[in-house]
């Protein structure tokens, strides 16, 4: 029978990390809630889907509000099959947001560290160590919520599968697996998924040699074989998310384009340029160890972070003229210089950690050492990205489904959650073993000498290494804007100080942990003391660094955060159209990259990372550069100009309407092309690929159509035609899912004009239904279930036969 009593100290860490999750986020505790601007965002593409939810009981699955129509698979389907949704909630406690992403931080690690046998005081201060990582919680700020879920329970999932290697208890560790799995499946991040294939590889690897050379490939193979049976069935309880994502992907812009322009950019994902945008620099990966290496936040001035001593600042105060606003204007002084577009804050592992980690290099011999230095030098090497593109375009070209993700320099994850865990490795094996002092002593210095001596290096001549300009510093030279002497050189002593100031702080923080370990080994200082001392300084360090980029100014009244987005005087008079079904044209905005229009109307444009493939390119070639004929035929009836001054577009098509003329072309290139001379009321751009569907002497002069009925999954038409036509629908083309049928009997329906829908419609009075049907999510549910179910069970059986043991 398992002893109660040794559970206590693991429920009193559990309380310590509940206090420190709501401490950190102490707004919570006022009501108060985190303005994050991502779920603005998915309030606003999701408003129509959760409306529909809310007053039906049923799932839309596909939503016009965004980009003229696209599947809701990755906006806000609830898959109600997979019960392990309820587990999950367990896990939480019941914990408001963000406060439960901390405490699953916390939580995860704590059981990774146990399983591998470390001091459960270790565990807790390793815990916090991986915990507040600056990334993990720039996230939160962002709110990145399924990415942020998915990294929680990346340490689980590799506690079971480490478990189910170095144990007896195989089957155990199977269960646990498998479970891990499915939780991390269903934070629905998969590139964060695919990062932890990465790192399970290295382990499975390792193991592999590590077996073939004791000559016990027998116990790898049989183990292996459980973990890949324990993935199948985590992987069938969210086969519903994952069925319909792989599906849509191909026709997304994860999948390949039909277009020929461009080729060398390309690849069978996203375009090498838009996947390596965000790509941490070489020198950057230092922030790693000194945070604002690269100056911190791009949003954050070196005249508000330096205040009164900010040279630039200085300099600036000089100028009473309209030079000092062209300036200001072109250079907004920001501390950050490195070369992604933009960043919220640096990676920072803590100074501490990396101490430790090095230390660990050089201390810890097991084979666990192998995969953490391999995945940590991958991790760093791939978000170099464009920085290094031998190795970015070989896992682009030759990986499967790396060329899917985005922002390269969230790998980093990987070495996030592998230098925290070999550090921790080795201050227990550091506490608890019995090896010698000269045996402890020398790689502690040798740490202590890198780690420190680059800190110090860098406290005392950055400049030896860096300039602190950027390419964008000198871009307002380059469009003529006159510079007043001096002033890059302000701006990059600031910068410069700002790295002093952070390596100084690192420095220090290594010394007294080194000098705390230095104690123990002379025997000055118990256990005990060293782990509440390290503990401490860990906490000290890296809170106060993550209170940079997300602290309780970040907090705002409930109201603010479910009412994301106030109604504007154009969204009061489109509203007044006793007609919603047209879309919204808004100009006042970053069309592409706003979810507000979303909230309130169906928009042409949208806030979404995998939109269709097809329509982005209708973006690239027609929308941006607004045609208005591609605008008409996808029903654009009212334009908001950039002033938020309401236009209505006389000429736009409305929701369906025959042709007079079918146009075949040979490729997806001509058809795009035709789009700009082609007359929308009339012509049809249809593909070879449909010919078909082919009529002549098409006559639309009596004919009508219209809209009867509308919801998110269902369209219903009637039509009147004294003739067999063509119908054209101002609805996104997919034929996943959506089902035509003319009078209740199924009919097919095909591509025109690059993104729409069309089809025969015969002469006569009819009824046409378009109804969303994906087979693979009704499928999927039913296998999600089952999956669900066996699960569950098998982790009953396992928690009986534990406890009865």
């Amino acid at each position: 029978m398992m002893n109660f009593k040794s559970l206590y100290p693991h429920l009193v860490v559990v309380v310590i990390f509940i206090s420190i999750s709501f401490i950190y986020f102490s707004p919570l505790l006022e009501g108060k809630r985190l303005d994050m601007p991502d779920i603005k965002h998915h309030k606003g593409m999701s408003k129509e889907v959760v409306d529909y939810r809310n007053d039906t009981g049923e799932e839309a699955l596909w939503t016009n509000s965004m980009f003229s129509g696209m599947p809701a698979y990755q906006i806000s389907i609830k898959s109600n099959n997979n019960l392990i949704q309820y587990l999950v909630k367990v896990i939480h406690l019941g914990m408001p947001r963000p406060a439960n992403l901390l405490f699953l931080y916390l939580f995860g690690f704590y059981l990774l560290l146990l399983s591998l046998s470390i001091d459960y005081r270790i565990s807790a201060i390793g815990s916090i160590a991986f915990a507040f990582s600056s990334y993990f919680f720039i996230i939160i700020m962002a709110g990145h919520m399924t990415k942020a879920h998915a990294i929680g329970y990346v340490p689980m999932v590799v506690a079971g599968v480490l478990y189910t290697f170095r144990t007896n208890k195989i089957i155990l560790g199977g269960v646990l697996t498998s479970l891990a799995v499915a939780m991390q499946l269903y934070a629905n991040h998969l590139q964060i998924t695919y990062y932890l294939v990465l790192i399970l590889l290295l382990i499975g690897i390792v193991q592999f040699f590590k077996d073939l050379k004791s000559k016990n490939l027998y116990e790898f193979t049989k183990r292996s074989v459980i973990l890949l049976v324990a993935a199948l069935l985590a992987s069938g309880t969210t086969l519903t998310r994952l069925s319909t994502t792989m599906e849509y992907g191909k026709e997304s812009t994860r999948g390949k384009s039909e277009l020929t322009t461009n080729i060398d950019n390309k690849t069978s994902g996203l375009d090498k340029d838009y996947a390596t945008a965000w790509s941490y620099g070489v020198a950057e990966s230092f922030t790693l160890l000194i945070p604002n290496f690269y100056g911190g936040s791009s949003s954050n001035s070196v005249l508000t972070e330096l205040g009164d001593e900010s040279e630039t600042l200085d300099f600036l105060k000089r100028f009473k003229n309209r030079q000092l606003v062209n300036v200001l204007a072109a250079y907004k002084s920001s501390s950050y210089w490195g070369e992604q577009p933009f960043t919220s804050g640096p990676t920072y592992a803590g100074s501490i950690v990396i101490f430790l980690f090095v230390f660990g290099l050089l201390f810890v011999k097991s084979e666990m050492r192998v995969w953490i230095l391999l995945a940590t030098i991958l991790s760093v090497m791939l978000a170099w990205g464009k920085n290094f593109m031998f190795l970015t375009d070989l896992f682009l070209e030759y990986f499967p489904a790396y060329n899917k993700f985005r922002a390269v320099s969230m790998i980093l994850v990987i070495a996030e959650f592998t230098i925290p865990l070999l550090a921790f490795l080795a201050l227990h094996k550091f506490l608890i073993s019995d090896l010698t002092f000269n045996e402890k002593k020398k790689p502690l210095l040798l740490a202590f000498y890198i780690v420190g001596g680059i800190t110090l290096l860098f406290s005392l001549m950055p400049s030896l290494f860096l300039d602190f300009l950027s390419q964008k510093d000198l871009e307002p030279i380059a469009q003529g804007i006159k510079t007043p002497n001096g002033f890059l050189d302000s701006l990059a002593s600031d910068r410069e100080s700002l790295l002093k100031a952070d390596a100084w702080r690192s420095f220090i923080f290594i010394v007294l942990v080194f000098a705390t370990l230095w104690a123990f080994i002379k025997n000055k200082l118990s256990s005990k003391y060293v782990i509440i001392i390290v503990g401490l300084l860990i906490i000290t360090d890296m809170w106060t660094i993550n209170k940079r980029y997300l602290n309780d100014s970040n907090f705002v009244r409930k109201r603010k955060v479910e009412v994301p987005y106030k109604m504007t005087a154009a969204n009061k008079q489109i509203l007044k159209d006793k007609d919603p079904n047209f879309r919204v044209f808004n100009k006042s905005v970053s069309t592409f990259n706003d979810a507000s229009t979303s909230y309130f109307h169906k928009s042409i444009g949208g806030y979404h990372g995998a939109k269709l493939k097809r329509y982005q390119e209708l973006i690239e070639n027609h929308i941006s550069k607004e045609n208005i004929k591609v605008l008409n035929m996808l029903n654009a009836k009212y334009i908001i100009d950039n002033r938020g001054v309401v236009q209505e577009n006389i000429n736009a098509l409305g929701n369906a309407w025959f042709v007079n003329n079918f146009q075949l072309v040979s490729n997806a290139d001509e058809e795009i092309l035709a789009l700009s001379t082609f007359d929308p009321r009339n012509d049809l751009i249809v593909d070879n690929i449909f010919k078909e569907y082919y009529l002549e002497n098409l006559d639309n002069t009596s004919n009508n159509i219209n809209l009867i009925d509308y919801k998110p999954n269902y369209l219903k038409y009637k039509s009147e035609s004294n003739q067999n036509s063509i119908a054209v629908f101002s609805e996104i083309f997919y034929d996943k899912g959506w089902n035509a049928y003319i009078n209740g009997e199924l009919k097919p329906h095909f591509r025109a004009n690059y993104v729409l829908r069309a089809m025969q419609v015969p002469k006569g009075n009819n009824i046409i239904e378009f109804k969303f049907e994906p087979t693979s999510f009704y499928i999927s549910e039913k296998i999600s279930l089952a999956s669900s179910i066996i699960l569950i069970l098998l982790i009953c059986f396992v928690s009986f036969k534990e406890f009865k043991d």
